[in-house]
């Protein structure tokens, strides 16, 4: 059987836009072996696809934040030696930065990546064996499958994408339903919704019968979800949870309602209705993207802060309002 390697390390919402590659070439190679190299952080997300057999985490996050430090060199050296060891028919990078052009070089097999005009660090363009054109003025997602299709030979998709993940809901957490889950943290400040909006949207929706669920990672999301429940009658903030709890929770939900940040593109790849809050990027290329069985809306744009009667009014016409 032909073995795959998808280099696509990080951020959250780029490991997802990748992820329809894969029933794309399984269309065309049903019996291929497909691996993925990760960040360690967002390494749950390849692992929730049932076609990927072996998830290969890289650190360079933790290890940029220590590399003066000798421990850091040494498993710097363990996981070079690792990749030197494996060996693939072909090896796709998708993310088109030197890092991951550095740790494709390691690995034996014929390396495909962006060319020169379509790669976001044009030096590691020379780190592939085959070069491919894939025009930047389309979706992410749209760039990613065009780059598989190429390497591989067949013809670029136009269907719908099928991101092909799924969550368990066996996880044990007791949360009232019908619940929306609110995705208010960014990595960011110029792409947050504000808070007094945030307030009066789960005022509107408690008013509906939902209960407002809003998760968060850091110390200031964790702050900033309490100054919103705070206000609520009817809000819960979640414990911090791995990316793997959450998309359990986020797949129970009725609908979610999020900014610019990996969480929403979970929720619309877990097929769970999704309205998207940008206010400092351009939906057009980043936005989330509705799968061949999910919904989603984006809402607002670069300098454009959505109100939070687009926000019900996206509800309602995705038909979600009780």
């Amino acid at each position: 059987m032909p073995k795959l390697l998808i280099v696509k390390t990080s951020s959250l919402g780029d490991v997802i836009h990748n992820l329809p590659i894969i029933a794309d070439i399984r269309a065309h190679l049903p019996d291929i072996e497909i691996d993925w190299l990760v960040e360690r952080g967002f390494a749950d997300i390849p692992k929730l696809h049932p076609a990927v057999q072996n998830v290969i985490s890289v650190d360079t996050r933790r290890w940029r934040k220590a590399l003066l430090k000798a421990h850091t060199w040494r498993e710097i050296s363990v996981f070079t030696k690792v990749l030197s060891l494996k060996k693939y028919d072909m090896v796709l990078d998708a993310q088109g930065l030197l890092k991951s052009g550095l740790m494709v070089s390691k690995i034996r097999g014929i390396k495909h990546g962006y060319d020169a005009k379509s790669i976001r660090e044009p030096l590691t363009q020379f780190f592939y064996d085959k070069k491919h054109c894939v025009s930047k003025a389309q979706h992410a997602v749209s760039r990613n499958r065009a780059l598989a299709a190429l390497a591989f030979g067949y013809k670029i998709p136009t269907a719908p994408p099928q991101y092909g993940i799924s969550a368990s809901k066996e996880f044990a957490v007791s949360l009232p339903w019908p619940f929306v889950i609110g995705f208010h943290g960014t990595s960011r400040e110029s792409k947050l919704w504000p808070i007094t909006h945030w307030i009066s949207l789960g005022l509107a929706l408690n008013a509906q019968g939902l209960h407002l669920v809003l998760p968060w990672a850091t110390a200031e999301e964790f702050e900033r979800a309490n100054s919103i429940a705070s206000q609520l009658p009817h809000a819960t903030v979640l414990p911090k949870y791995s990316i793997h709890h959450l998309a359990s929770i986020i797949s129970q939900a009725k609908y979610a309602i999020g900014v610019d940040t990996g969480l929403s593109h979970l929720s619309a790849a877990l097929s769970v209705p999704t309205i998207a809050l940008y206010t400092d990027t351009n939906p057009n290329l980043t936005g989330v993207l509705a799968g061949k069985d999910a919904i989603a809306i984006n809402l607002g744009n670069a300098g454009q802060t959505p109100s939070v009667d687009s926000v019900l009014d996206a509800v309602l016409s995705l038909g979600l309002s009780t």
